[in-house]
């Protein structure tokens, strides 16, 4: 049976382990931000996990990213990269256009629309390659991070080609449809019929080469401010955000769910060895509502803490409250069959009458008061796991 094909387009906010390839490589985050990381974590200090994140965040904003765009020569990929930047083709800085092959190496853009972003304008497939292998390596695609594949007049097998390659390498792309002024004036078709050709040609061709779908995107050159153009900036401020963040997305995540588990291991040990009343500070230990407010302030999602947190992040703390099953304990019993299970009231009556039973009743009602104790731990911890992912991406979507 034939596999099918996985998706280079999963939205971060809803995939962190999509095949796309990011900056993998990249290492912001330094050993004394881990450590504070830690510390804060430990401590049940949330706010200073934010002030590391964004800080993390400051510093991934300013990476550079690579974008090519590429296509077949005559396809209007240099007149493209002018009007991305919004420049006219007579100004200073404008790639070089013109009616034969104008690029014969690559050549590098920035504009101030997309900070610290770098265009490549690459020659057009088969200028300066015999194969598209040559082609590949001569250009250095393993470089680039996103890739724009041009195309007017018709999407053709090289087009293809170039789209499959990309996919394999496991890179973002879009294809651009560039000359929609020519093709309206030309056509006896409605506007409307000539888009959708176009959409569907371009689908069609890749479908049957088992390319995924890309973002498609149909502009005129020369009208750099209409047609698909406010959605492709759109997109592409929105993948550049993705490809800088994907990474330290993971990695943050991975280390604040290591410490969490790590602490929450910590207090299961002390919980078989120690009396709850001393770990958690509090009188009763089968006061499970103070209990859980214990919990929560240990792990620093408490409500006071959340205030600050929901403050320092410009939100309402109750962003963070909906998503936590810890938020009180009628929502923990009531969200969760193993605490609904072991605060029935059947089951108090059981443990009632074990209390009356000698040598035996204290072995089973500590047993059981650690199975709740570790049970509330367990959900306290997964809610600080949860708010500080929904954090952290706050915090990535803010650049």
């Amino acid at each position: 049976m034939a596999k099918t094909p996985m998706s280079c387009y999963t939205p971060l906010s809803t995939s962190f382990t999509s095949v796309v390839s990011y900056h993998s490589g990249w290492n912001i985050l330094t050993e004394e931000m881990s450590r504070n990381i830690e510390k804060s974590l430990k401590e049940g200090k949330l706010l200073e996990v934010v002030c590391v994140f964004r800080r993390t965040v400051e510093t991934v904003s300013r990476t550079q990213v690579n974008i090519a765009v590429t296509g077949e020569s005559g396809n209007g990929m240099s007149s493209f990269i002018n009007a991305l930047r919004v420049l006219g083709h007579e100004e200073k800085a404008s790639a070089p256009i013109g009616v034969v092959t104008t690029t014969q190496t690559r050549g590098s853009y920035s504009s101030f629309h997309f900070p610290n972003v770098v265009l490549w304008d690459l020659p057009g497939l088969g200028t300066t390659a015999q194969s598209l292998e040559s082609y590949l390596n001569e250009m250095q695609f393993s470089q680039y991070d996103l890739f724009i594949i041009i195309a007017s007049e018709q999407f053709s097998m090289n087009h293809v080609k170039l789209a499959k390659a990309i996919e394999g390498m496991g890179k973002r792309f879009y294809v651009v449809w560039t000359k929609l002024d020519r093709d309206f004036s030309t056509s006896a078709l409605s506007n409307e019929k000539i888009l959708q050709n176009i959409q569907e040609n371009i689908k069609e061709n890749l479908q049957k080469e088992g390319v995924w779908e890309p973002p498609i995107f149909l502009v005129s050159n020369l009208d750099p401010l209409l047609h698909d153009f406010p959605k492709l900036r759109n997109t592409l401020k929105i993948d550049l955000s993705n490809i800088r963040c994907h990474g330290p997305l993971v990695m943050l995540s991975h280390i604040c769910e290591k410490i969490i588990n790590d602490k929450v291991n910590s207090l299961k040990g002390r919980l078989s060895t120690e009396h709850v009343e001393d770990i958690l500070g509090i009188r009763d230990a089968d006061d499970l509502g103070k209990c859980l407010e214990a919990y929560r302030l240990l792990f620093g999602v408490d409500d006071a803490s959340l205030q600050q947190v929901a403050h320092s992040m410009g939100t309402w703390a109750f962003e963070y409250m909906t998503i936590m099953k810890s938020q009180d304990l009628h929502t923990l019993c009531g969200g969760d069959w193993k605490m609904k299970f072991m605060t029935c009231l059947i089951m108090r009556a059981f443990l009632t009458l074990f209390r009356y039973i000698p040598f035996l009743g204290n072995p089973v009602i500590h047993h059981f008061r650690f199975m709740r104790h570790r049970r509330i731990l367990e959900l306290v911890a997964q809610d600080t796991k949860n708010i500080l992912m929904k954090i952290l991406k706050e915090c990535m979507l803010s650049t």
